[in-house]
């Protein structure tokens, strides 16, 4: 009876979103196209910022390419179209759905004006309906980052955060909770889960970055029912577009060398090819904190991705594309030789190999010349397979995956109304030996998704998705999402969402530091049918913020702030409130985390930027012994980042981070020597990077990490005997390595211009 009143209930969801659009009423439409100008040759070219307009409440300028897009009263018949002071004409409102199409007439040759205007780094646009954060290029250009995980130094939005003394992983933190609840995906394509939940944020090399998109809160019903956190999605240099060849060379001084190697090439007429290439090299045995112990794993790494773009006649897109990624690491005990086998030597060592390999491929096509009308199709498949050695504790893995998405979308009537609708179906198959006891995990879901996307005038909009998804270890999920803004001025920005997200836990692979120790490791069954035993994870997440941009003594500045509230329904909790133990077990208590961010971005003066912002998150978790602050994690932060650039072509950049107490999990169990007190100390992490262009084709640039050596102290417990029961490295509140300095360069060669 339940199962059917489910049923009925997504179906009427369904009949809802499809059936409202019929009923709204349409005050308003959106007309869009180009305004261009005709140059001497009988050349046609765009122009930027021309003021397209009907009144002075419907307004909008064009952008690089000379486009438009303008929301009028359906009443309208006539625009404007001013070009500079001097050039104004107006035409006809189009009675059917066509791109308009302005072009002005030769004018008398002028002297050049050149009009710039400032953009920063990382920008929030006030009129998408989910608030999203742009990260540039020129924001992964302030540090050195050698990977994803180490893209986000600038960013205050995301916590960098490391996962135990002896692997040097580093994983990321948002709204203050685990990476893994953030859904990170590769141009829209899942990406980094399952076994790659914590690893895979180093198989994307930071050169490759083209730019990222950041949003809080549940996001899009057509990227899946995940992303309880937010969802950041990469996207990588594309093949049409950029430098015909890329170097960029790294060395620090704690032996870590880096090449990384991008081609772009087009063989034939509108298909488009390049090949990326990463390799490293970690050769220095570094030990800053005098513990006898690695500060980060020797060996090597190597990555090489190429993909095809192209472009048909009849409105076909596709892409495919292949990524192989090697490593072969070492670590542990400065006295290991990374030649014998970790389980019969006298020291601790660790040893890991893995190999991973990906395709993908995408489709996507207009119908019937119709730009409203699209039909898309992604896929994906990977398989990774690793082995790692911690001492005399194994842990091997093996896993494949297949991602596909069906996307139709569509207007009704006008472009007021847009649906979206299709079908997702992901599969993997993940077998794992933990300690010599194997777990074999095969998830499968699959469902269909409808959104609607309304616009009530240029200051009301929103979106309101719903997924159904049938999961063959927990049933059905339904995923019901909602975004509205209320943008009242070209100065203001009000967004609030909520809904709903799941995710299946992959505890061995999301918690890495379980294996650098030798605490007792138990799962507590509550799911007979689920994975591990375990259940699955359920909340609701719901926010508001907002956005103000200004002018301040001639110079624009961005205030931004958010809030969000996050119920877990049901969470997957790792306890490590018993020094002796590592518990997992499903807790269905209450557990919550409120998240607050400020953030002020504001140029100073012409190329001199500085950003501030401020963090609260108060997250509380349900553990056996009764609902308490979420360990390791700091409920305030604070942040300050300043970035000059010169008329020379100099770079400068500095970040500060200054991070809260702690609570961390009780020790008193232990020997004195290997007790941490209950809560840590804050600290305050300072970077620095310098970057001279040269020629526009030479790229020099140094810097500094951790400029001040701040670490912290009694990082391994019981490291003396690392086969003892007190030998822990999973407790770590700060550093786990110190002043890092590095050089660098980069090389490119410029696309021809045409003559």
């Amino acid at each position: 009876m339940i199962k059917k009143n489910r049923q009925a209930l997504f179906l009427a969801s369904i009949l809802l979103l499809l059936v409202l659009p019929v009923f709204a009423q349409q005050t308003y439409k959106t007309i869009e196209g180009t305004v261009a100008e005709r140059r001497p040759g009988n050349l046609i070219t765009p122009i930027v910022g021309a003021r397209v307009f009907s009144d002075k409440k419907h307004q909008v300028l064009t952008n690089a390419d000379g486009n438009f897009s303008l929301q009028i009263p359906d009443t309208v018949q006539r625009i404007w179209i001013r070009a500079g002071q001097d050039r104004i004409d107006s035409a006809a409102v189009p009675t059917q759905e066509q791109r308009m199409r302005i072009v002005f007439p030769q004018m008398a040759q002028l002297n050049d004006v050149l009009i710039t205007q400032h953009r920063f780094s990382t920008e929030i646009s006030l009129l998408p309906t989910i608030k999203t954060e742009r990260i540039g290029a020129r924001e992964l250009l302030k540090a050195a980052c050698c990977n994803l995980s180490e893209s986000f130094e600038t960013t205050p939005s995301v916590d960098v955060a490391f996962t135990d003394a002896i692997t040097g992983y580093k994983q990321i933190q948002l709204l203050g909770l685990a990476g893994p609840y953030t859904l990170i995906t590769r141009e829209n394509i899942p990406e980094v889960r399952g076994l790659a939940a914590i690893t895979g944020l180093s198989f994307t090399p930071g050169p490759w970055i083209q730019n990222m998109q950041l949003s809080k809160g549940t996001g899009s019903v057509v990227n899946g029912y995940e992303g309880l956190a937010g969802q950041i999605n990469v996207e990588l240099q594309k093949p049409m577009e950029g430098d015909r060849l890329l170097l960029n060379v790294y060395q620090s001084a704690q032996g870590r060398s880096e090449l990384n190697a991008i081609a772009r090439f087009e063989p034939k007429k509108q298909v488009y090819g390049n090949l990326m290439v990463h390799g490293k090299y970690q050769w220095l045995a570094v030990d800053q904190n005098h513990d006898h112990y690695l500060d980060q794993l020797l060996g090597h790494s190597a990555i090489i991705s190429n993909r095809w773009i192209g472009f048909t006649k009849k409105g076909l897109e596709w892409q495919v594309g292949a990524k192989a990624i090697t490593q072969k690491q070492y670590g542990g005990s400065m006295h290991y030789d990374g030649v014998e086998n970790p389980a019969t030597a006298s020291v601790w060592g660790l040893q890991q190999t893995l190999n991973r390999y990906d395709a993908w491929a995408k489709f996507g096509k207009i119908i019937n010349n119709q730009p409203w009308k699209s039909v898309g199709f992604q896929m994906a498949v990977s398989n990774q397979q690793q082995t790692q050695q911690f001492g005399r504790r194994n842990y091997t893995a093996n896993e494949k995956t297949a991602y596909a998405n069906y996307i139709y979308q569509t207007i009704l009537g006008s472009t007021l109304h847009v649906l979206k609708m299709g079908a997702t179906a992901q599969y993997s198959q993940r077998h794992e030996t933990v300690f010599q006891t194997p777990y074999h995990t095969q998830e499968f879901s699959g469902g269909v998704f409808t959104e609607y996307t309304r616009t009530f005038s240029s200051a009301w909009n929103a979106v309101l998705g719903m997924r159904a998804d049938y999961h063959n270890l927990y049933g059905f999920y339904y995923t019901p999402r909602l975004h509205i803004r209320y943008g009242p001025n070209e100065h203001w920005a009000w967004r609030m969402s909520v809904g709903k997200a799941y995710r299946s836990p992959a505890i061995w692979a999301e918690n890495p530091g379980i294996f650098a120790g030798n605490r007792q490791v138990r799962v507590l069954p509550t799911d007979a049918t689920g994975a591990y035993g375990l259940g699955n994870e359920q909340a609701w997440n719901a926010g508001i913020n907002a956005t103000y941009k200004f002018k301040f003594n001639y110079r624009p500045g961005t205030l931004s702030t958010d809030y969000y509230y996050t119920h877990f329904i049901q969470q997957v909790v790792v306890d490590y409130e018993n020094p002796r133990e590592v518990l997992f077990y499903t807790s269905r208590e209450k557990s919550f985390a409120h998240s607050l961010q400020v953030q002020l971005d504001y140029e100073l003066k012409r190329k001199w930027d500085l950003r501030l912002a401020y963090r609260y998150h108060n997250v509380q978790m349900n553990y056996q012994n009764g609902l308490m602050p979420k360990a390791l994690n700091a409920p305030h932060r604070a942040f300050v980042n300043t970035a000059y650039t010169t008329h020379t072509h100099w770079s400068f950049d500095a970040t500060l981070q200054w991070t809260g107490p702690k609570r961390i999990p009780s020790t008193l169990g232990n020997p004195e020597a290997d007790q941490l007190p209950t809560q840590s100390p804050s600290f305050v992490m300072v970077n620095a990077h310098i970057n001279k262009t040269i020629k526009k084709q030479w790229d020099v640039y140094a810097g500094v990490e951790n400029l001040f050596n701040t670490m912290q102290t009694n990082m391994i417990l019981g490291a003396s005997d690392p086969f003892g029961p007190f030998f822990d490295a999973a407790l770590v509140w700060g550093p786990a390595m110190g002043r890092t300095i590095y050089a660098g360069m980069r090389w490119r060669l410029p696309e021809a211009k045409p003559l």
